[in-house]
């Protein structure tokens, strides 16, 4: 016997799934325009909220950050590289390490990504946030920090 005699609109897993689908569509429609993927701006922008506080990561640290693989992280921070919107630099405690910086383009590009993606979280999490209410975010973060 299942736990879900209903079908799969009853599993929170099923739900949640498709609801994440939908947040990923809403996400790359938002973020097309800046020419960038969503693992692109979620590592820009951590890098450059980091940088804004004086912290520049190394990939590992931003792999951590992010909870992003490192592999994909790496070839992430190429692309953005190769797009000139982030720089390697010596890391000036270890000679041997190279920290992320987020370049003036970068900065820009984050900074009108950040915008568009903020106005889609609106729009997409505006119903749930006002049916949840204030449960909506500590639920989001009881999930994610499994």
């Amino acid at each position: 016997m299942t736990d879900f005699p209903e079908g799969p609109a009853t599993s929170p897993g099923f739900l949640l799934w498709h609801a994440t689908l939908r947040w990923q569509r809403a996400m790359a429609a938002a973020l097309a325009p800046h020419e960038l993927t969503h693992a692109q701006f979620v590592l820009l922008a951590t890098m450059w909220w980091f940088g804004g506080q004086g912290d520049r990561p190394s990939q590992a640290r931003l792999s951590e950050l992010t909870g992003s693989d490192p592999r994909m992280t790496s070839e992430v921070v190429r692309r953005l590289v190769a797009k000139g919107l982030v720089e390697r630099e010596q890391d000036p405690a270890d000679s041997r390490a190279k920290v992320l910086a987020v370049t003036p383009s970068g900065e820009a590009a984050a900074i009108a990504a950040i915008a568009a993606v903020e106005q889609a979280d609106r729009a997409f999490f505006g119903p749930a946030a006002d049916t949840a209410g204030p449960a909506l975010l500590p639920l989001l973060h009881a999930l994610a920090d499994r």
